[in-house]
């Protein structure tokens, strides 16, 4: 890989060289400034038609990220645009980009992308689909590598401010400029996998026995492997195995995470090279939400309600023990361990893993 000083210095030269920065926070106008205030990138990588720059690893109290620049051929015309984006990493541990944020009394709440309809008692509601800001499964090494390469995280809390859309607190809609590329996509019935049907679902919600794939669909866990990524974590206790998998028709991946009590799956991808200006797939792969729980996940009681209500991301009837590193959340393993692709994942892989350790 290129040193700090060789990365900072070709992404100079792609802006010398006519490369158009934007922006779309408050350093839209005065786009440069963003260097000038230091953000400047230190490791750089590419995937597909896209070079991406990211800086040093920053964190604020909420989130750690990367301020990254997404270089592309531009729609329109000759040349490129950098787009600036944040890169953050969530507590399911994927890095994702952010798509806007906003700010209500000091609390930041971070935009998890698209947003699907919904109606409950009558309502109309709307909800984050958080896995349409997944960044691609390809990227996740080098931005753990980017993290581990950085020798200090500093505390910064005026890049989002700089670099996202700020929106008004009521609004998760995300911008024209994250939904466009989307639509556009899948308008190409050719483009949709399994035609836009769920891939896995739930023959009886809340019962994780139930589960079904579509036919071609289920991880090939015995010659789908593609790659393994090692690394740790202190909230998961030690170790982690990254197992990425593809599908036994080869149309997705999967990623299984495996911690040393913990095993969970990340909602699975398209094998697409089309990104957006965000760094995400275009496509998407429609699947239960259930089937992709964290292993520590939101579980506590909402003491600003009137009255006092519980609130859980975690199916009914399976949350375990209290997140000994946050109090509103809950250890998910009562479900994530009676999936049957979570218990053979553990036999197929992990005891492949083990009985080769052995020998």
């Amino acid at each position: 890989p290129l040193s700090p000083s060789r990365v900072a210095r070709a992404f100079r030269a792609l802006l010398d060289d006519g490369a158009r920065l934007r922006v779309s926070g408050e350093a839209r106008r005065r786009p440069l400034d963003l260097l000038a205030r230091g953000y400047v990138p230190r490791f750089a990588f590419e995937l597909f038609d896209t070079r991406v720059f990211v800086t040093d690893a920053l964190q604020n109290p909420d989130i750690r990220f990367f301020v990254a620049y997404v270089v592309q051929p531009r729609r329109r015309g000759r040349g490129l645009d950098a787009f600036a984006r944040i890169f953050y990493k969530d507590l399911s541990l994927v890095w994702r980009s952010s798509s806007h944020f906003s700010r209500e009394d000091g609390a930041l709440w971070v935009g998890k992308g698209d947003v699907l309809s919904y109606v409950e008692d009558g309502r109309e509601m709307v909800t984050s689909i958080e896995s349409t800001t997944d960044l691609p499964f390809e990227m996740q090494a080098a931005l753990e590598d980017a993290l581990r390469r950085t020798k200090r995280v500093r505390n910064d809390e005026r890049a989002l401010d700089l670099v996202l859309h700020r929106a008004p607190s009521w609004r998760i809609e995300p911008y024209a400029d994250f939904t466009e590329p989307r639509a556009r996509a899948a308008a190409d019935p050719r483009n949709l996998v399994n035609g836009g049907r769920a891939i896995a679902r739930f023959r009886r919600p809340g019962d994780p026995g139930s589960l079904v794939f579509a036919k071609g669909y289920e991880p090939d866990f015995r010659g789908g492997a593609l790659e393994t990524l090692l690394t740790k974590s202190s909230l998961y206790g030690g170790p982690l195995g990254r197992h990425r998998i593809l599908s036994r028709n080869r149309r997705i991946q999967y990623t299984f995470i495996a911690a040393p009590r913990h095993v969970w799956l990340l909602p699975p991808q398209a094998l697409t090279t089309e990104l957006s200006s965000y760094g995400v797939r275009t496509i998407d792969v429609v699947a239960d939400d259930d089937l992709f729980v964290p292993g520590y996940e939101y579980h506590f009681v909402d003491d600003t309600q009137d009255p006092p209500a519980l609130y859980s991301q975690i199916p009914d009837g399976y949350a375990g023990a209290q997140s000994p590193h946050d109090d509103a959340k809950a250890d998910a393993s009562p479900w994530l361990d009676a999936l049957p692709v979570v218990q053979e994942f553990r036999r197929v892989v992990l005891g492949r893993s083990r009985r080769t350790a052995r020998c």
